[in-house]
């Protein structure tokens, strides 16, 4: 059967026609539908761990138990899981493993636009990489019939357009295989030095016999150009993923094209077999030139263009691979010159990234920034209180940094530590903050840390954690208590606010800033787009009251704009949280 299916969706499809029968991820855009999506399948069993190291060993455990098991995760989130991951790479597997990751160009929702493939390079793990939805279906097949075949775990790499695109797949029937039985080999699965080091030899060889089947078995494949045009018939385009589809998008079969399935190991023989057949190869490539560095390796007397010509930065496109195309193809402006029709609407003013209307984390990064105080700021939507007015954080490195930053700025400079806080959402706590505070418990900075509570991951879309009390299918589960934690840890001062009281916050940051010892804010109240969060009625401005004095639009709150030098409330965004209230010294606000 034939249907549409977004590309996560579609690899969830073949997570579910593979046999796959265990999944553990973390939500990071692009990859969090993967999972999500699988999960509506009842035969897999899904979960969201607490970060993705603990995703991908879960996933292991599972695969060395006989079954089919996958983890999903973002670019930076496998940094996160590259400890297991290389280790994973000499151990091999049982039953097969697959660990998805989805790239960002163009850095849509990330904060660095690495490239995964160094990773598989690296750890000595085979890539494979779909360019659409249907080749993300039946990859994710061909990565469990890889893992099986050459005992390893496979990297499957998706990037944000290929996650987010819809096209057609042809479905099939789920097929899954007979449990493998587990049996105890300490060579093999205890990683001490003398086991790893007999273990090495055996991934080097894999490697190599995965680049010899990847040459044969179709995944990587040569097409042939049917042009008259004499450069065109001399000219071969080396490439993959959406960069593939572009380039049919521009010549259709008018060029020879070497479409990778797998980016690592690259098919040596494959590439000079090609090479041979034209005078001139194109590497095209999003980010890091990895093809093309490999083309250049090789000795070939081929002319070579790649990073010369592309950027290294950012994503590409249709119209941007044609005007880099133009600087060394003379012969081909009937093909290049023509864009596609796209015409931007003129004299539209920028919206930036700002909190929603009723955020629970605005009334706290108010007080902060009235109180001028430094703060080392994490990676979530709350990351956007470093955008005007408020402009309430200085630093922001990566997922659950900001504590142990704090600790490291503390004890760096003694007098730091009246004057600074760090700030980190509650699913960054439970991925990777929690060593941050253990950190500040265990080595005795004068720090003051805050938890921003909003009951849920709501940067990647409502997933739940192991604070909420639900797992990924809304049931009940297990619910760490916070207060109960930073206690255990040795945190003896923890104290709780309501994000929606300013002077509360307020004096809780001065009150803990001022004693000799760690301490724990938590910044609670549950995110306002959350479905069971009753709202209050829209506020209203008192026109005869108002004095146009603007004190309201410093918290940045979208419902809230100036109209006739009045403030003006946007009923359909205003939750009634009552934050602006607190701000209106002339009483012009009301419910």
């Amino acid at each position: 059967m034939k249907q549409l299916f977004l590309g996560n969706a579609a690899a969830a499809r073949g997570l579910y026609e593979s046999g796959c029968e265990l999944i553990s991820s973390y939500p990071g855009t692009p990859s969090t539908e993967i999972t999500e999506e699988a999960a509506k399948y009842k035969e897999i069993y899904c979960e969201w761990a607490p970060n993705e190291k603990v995703a991908l060993e879960t996933a292991f455990g599972a695969c060395l138990a006989g079954k089919r098991a996958f983890c999903a995760m973002k670019h930076v989130g496998l940094n996160v899981a590259a400890d297991p991951l290389y280790t994973a790479s000499y151990c091999g597997v049982n039953a097969g493993l697959v660990v998805g990751v989805a790239d960002d160009p163009g850095m849509h929702s990330s904060q660095n636009e690495q490239d995964s493939r160094h990773h598989a390079i690296a750890s000595k793990i085979p890539m494979v990489e779909p360019a659409d939805s249907q080749e993300a279906k039946d990859f994710i097949k061909t990565a469990y019939e890889l893992s099986e075949k050459f005992d390893t775990p496979v990297l499957y790499r998706t990037c944000t357009r290929i996650a987010h695109s819809q096209s057609i797949v042809e479905t099939d029937e789920r097929k899954v295989c007979e449990q493998k039985t587990y049996e105890k080999n300490i060579s093999k699965y205890v990683m001490a030095p003398a086991n790893a080091i007999r273990r090495h030899p055996f991934v080097e060889q894999r490697m190599k016999d995965i680049e010899e089947w990847s040459c044969k078995s179709g995944i990587n494949r040569i097409e042939t150009s049917d042009a008259s045009n004499n450069e065109l018939k001399k000219t071969g385009i080396i490439t993959a993923s959406t960069c593939y589809d572009y380039t049919k998008e521009i010549f259709g079969n008018k060029i020879n094209i070497l479409k990778l399935g797998m980016v690592n190991p690259l098919p040596a023989k494959l590439i000079k077999d090609f090479a041979s057949t034209v005078d001139k190869i194109i590497v095209i490539e999003e980010l890091d030139p990895i093809i093309e560095q490999f083309v250049r390796s090789l000795g070939l007397k081929n002319e070579i263009h790649g990073k010369d010509i592309f950027l290294i930065c950012g994503e590409f496109s249709q119209n941007l691979i044609k005007e880099c195309l133009k600087k060394i193809l003379k012969q081909c402006d009937d093909l290049l010159k023509a864009e596609i029709p796209h015409k931007p609407i003129e004299n539209l003013s920028n919206r930036p990234p700002i909190m929603c209307a009723g955020c629970p984390h605005r009334g706290m990064f108010y007080a902060l920034n009235k109180l001028k105080v430094t703060v080392f700021g994490d990676i979530g939507c709350y990351t956007l209180g470093s955008v005007p007015p408020l402009s309430a954080m200085d630093v922001t490195l990566c997922m659950g940094a900001s504590f142990s930053g704090l600790h490291g700025w503390n004890k760096a400079d003694k007098s730091n530590e009246k004057k600074s806080v760090a700030v980190i959402g509650d699913s960054t706590f439970m991925h990777s903050g929690m060593t941050g505070l253990a950190q500040i418990a265990y080595n005795q900075s004068n720090s003051t840390v805050i938890v921003l509570d909003n009951s849920i991951t709501g940067m990647t879309g409502h997933q739940q954690n192991p604070s909420t009390g639900k797992n990924l299918y809304g049931d009940p589960a297990g619910k760490i208590d916070l207060e109960a934690l930073a206690k255990a840890m040795g945190i003896k001062r923890v104290h709780v606010v309501d994000p929606y009281n300013i002077k509360d916050c307020e004096n809780a940051v001065k009150e803990e800033l001022e004693a000799e010892e760690p301490s724990l804010i938590i910044s609670r109240r549950p995110c306002a787009l959350l479905k069971e969060v009753k709202h209050n009625p829209p506020l209203k401005i008192d026109e005869s009251k108002c004095k146009g004095c603007k004190l309201c639009m410093k918290i940045g709150c979208p419902a809230i704009s100036i109209k006739n030098g009045k403030a003006e409330i946007d009923v359909t965004l205003c939750v009634g949280c009552g934050v602006c209230v607190q701000m209106c010294s002339c009483g012009a606000i009301t419910a």
